[in-house]
């Protein structure tokens, strides 16, 4: 038998506030029928489409321990659906929550959680992921506790998204994990058991490894932000989800590698569908991906480009074609595997002449790195730990979105080793123009420029100035005596090519250190 959700000689009440693409108002609830009014299937909505509704609704003493189920329609092209819960909790009152999809009980939280959320790839704990189907859900409450003379309004607010909708501020966490702009350190490539990460169990066994192993590393090397990025599923959303509550100080990014015959690739931020089979009617061409990525408001990284490819790593290089390099947003110069393999990030497989090739073409990919870590307890002579290369994003704060951002700005340096305290930053201006790393500056044919390079964690080391010319822009080094250093140099027009960045060497010859360019006019 169906409760009511007022006492006796009341009607219930549900307000629904909808986006003009949705639904019109729903039936009211009624203490005789399940359900009373119109029983018409939802309008479609195509997968931008997002909705809100707010469901609102009073309870009472008579209905101390009882079960109540309140309606609502989703509209089809759904892929993620979040709700939010509060009452009046005067009194001792108590109020638990559960879902109702069309196929069924979807998940129960009782009195833990306030905040749900379900998805086609993942879920909050306590519910399943899996497609948000089209149709009449319910909203279930159970009531353990309410007393008798007690009356607690609740409301319930339900967003709901479609796979190319604007992405939340951060997929796992609601808003940021820190506010406030500054240099966020972070890897943005690593595995883990939903692909082909392994590590060794209690007793010794090999076994595919669970992210949190990762997530524990990231967190013990410093790491302000880490990506997972599973060979093209994303299986591993809904235990990230469930992880990034517990590592609350570690912003945790949904990723993926596109892992085709032609060549890898990262995908950071969608959480929604994306093909990987390149070369066949799901993906003829790399373009057809990077749509679907833009429409997600996600970012796009060539990873280990100057790999080989062939029997021993089929795909590992790159070797699709860019068609349009304006809309690739990064590109993996330093990568760990490779780091490891041959002792450097330049040399034998290095992965920077690709770059500066599509640097050279006018495109203005951003240098990222990842430790492409596949087992977080390895030894370094086995594999370089997580956060070995470390990517460092100057962010507005540390949330999804604004790393994300700070990628698409440029203004981010690779830190080869992985060691906290060590920085670079450029800076130039000519006349009235001035430019940060990842910008473009103005530049008048007869003005000089003036460059500034900022440099921490690296005394005795030197600079060397990379321009688009492909090699040293001046012969002889930068020394860097202090701690804390910053040079000025002055560039005369002649001198000036598309690009200029900086490799900044330690006491012993090592690159420790690789900029992002400054763009001139």
């Amino acid at each position: 038998m169906q409760r009511r959700v007022l006492h006796r000689g009341h009607r219930p009440w549900l307000t629904v506030a909808l986006a003009a693409m949705l639904l019109c108002a729903g039936p009211a609830w009624d203490s005789s029928r399940a359900w009373a009014g119109d029983d018409r299937a939802p309008a479609g909505s195509g997968p931008g489409t997002s909705a809100n509704l707010t469901l609102t609704g009073t309870l009472t003493g008579t209905d101390h321990q009882t079960y109540i189920e309140v309606p609502f329609d989703v509209p089809a092209g759904m892929e993620r659906l979040t709700l939010s819960f509060e009452y009046d909790r005067a009194d001792r009152t108590v109020i638990d929550l559960g879902l109702r999809d069309p196929n069924g009980l979807r998940g129960w939280s009782g009195g833990n959680k306030s905040t749900i959320t379900v998805a086609t790839s993942d879920a909050t704990p306590s519910y399943v992921p899996g497609p948000v189907i089209p149709g009449r859900w319910s909203l279930i409450l159970g009531v353990p506790n309410i007393r008798p003379a007690v009356t607690a309004n609740w409301t319930a607010r339900i967003t709901m998204a479609g796979a190319d909708a604007p992405p939340p501020e951060s997929a796992f966490i609601d808003g940021a994990v820190r506010r406030g702009p500054g240099w966020y350190r972070g890897d943005f490539h690593s595995h883990t058991g939903q692909s082909d990460g392994s590590c060794d169990s209690r007793t010794g066994r090999r076994i595919p490894c669970p992210a949190f192993r990762t997530l524990e590393r990231a967190s013990a090397a410093g790491l302000d932000f880490i990506a997972v990025t599973e060979h093209n599923t994303p299986s591993a959303f809904a235990e990230l989800r469930s992880l990034q509550a517990y590592y609350d100080t570690l912003l945790i990014l949904p990723g993926r590698e596109i892992t085709t015959f032609f060549g890898h690739a990262n995908v950071i931020g969608p959480t929604g569908p994306l093909p990987f089979e390149l070369g066949s009617p799901r993906l003829p061409e790399i373009s057809d991906l990077l749509g679907s990525i833009e429409a997600q408001g996600g970012i796009i990284s060539i990873n280990h480009p100057g790999m080989p490819s062939g029997e021993a790593c089929m795909g590992c290089g790159w070797v699709a074609p860019v068609p349009d390099c304006t809309r690739v947003t990064a590109v993996e110069i330093a990568n760990g595997g490779t780091m490891r393999l041959t002792g450097s990030a330049e040399g034998q497989f290095s992965h920077l002449p690709f770059w500066e090739a599509l640097l050279n073409r006018g495109c203005r990919p951003t240098a990222i790195g990842g430790s492409d870590s596949h087992d977080p307890d390895a030894p370094l002579e086995r594999q370089f730990p997580v956060g070995t290369p470390t990517t460092v994003v100057y962010a507005r704060d540390l949330s999804q979105i604004a790393i994300l951002d700070g990628v698409r700005s440029g203004r981010v340096f690779v830190d080869l080793a992985g060691r906290p305290g060590t920085s670079v930053d450029l800076s130039a201006s000519a006349g009235t123009s001035m430019a940060v790393m990842g910008g473009r500056l103005q530049v008048a044919e007869d003005e000089d420029v003036h460059l500034t390079i900022a440099v921490s964690g690296v005394s005795g080391g030197h600079v060397e100035l990379v321009s688009g010319t492909g090699g040293s822009f001046r012969p002889e080094p930068l020394s860097i005596s202090t701690e804390q250093e910053e040079i000025s140099i002055v560039i005369s027009p002649n001198q000036i090519k598309k690009w200029l960045r900086v490799n900044i060497r330690n006491s012993y010859g090592q690159l420790v250190l690789i900029s992002n360019p400054i763009f001139f006019n």
